[in-house]
């Protein structure tokens, strides 16, 4: 098992975050993505959010790689849907690579 550990913002306006949090509940989220998702090799994902804030968790197996993911959602009409769809939400961070939406976070401590 890995773990990936990345942030993103939402957009700061209330009534988006609210409904960025609806299609973000179990009952709301589309399969087909969720079915996408674990066929990518990713076996645990949870999104915090503070603020507008959010914080993603994401363990994975051993043979899940970004590459092959980034592959599987290019092909995938419904997960290039639901990327349009967030983007009403999303904002990159401020030091983030152009394209990019979740950057990948660096582990600085442990105990």
């Amino acid at each position: 098992m890995k773990k990936y550990l990345f942030a993103l913002d939402l957009k700061d306006d209330p009534a988006l975050i609210a409904e960025y949090e609806y299609w973000h509940k179990s009952e709301n989220a589309w399969p087909e993505n969720l079915q996408h998702i674990r066929e990518s090799g990713i076996t645990s994902m949870e999104i915090f959010r503070t603020g507008n804030r959010l914080f993603m968790i994401m363990e994975t197996d051993d043979a899940f790689s970004f590459e092959r993911k980034s592959e599987m959602d290019a092909a995938n009409a419904k997960v290039q849907e639901w990327e349009k769809f967030m983007d009403t939400f999303q904002q990159p961070l401020p030091w983030a690579k152009a394209g990019e939406k979740w950057v990948l976070m660096n582990k600085i401590f442990t105990l």
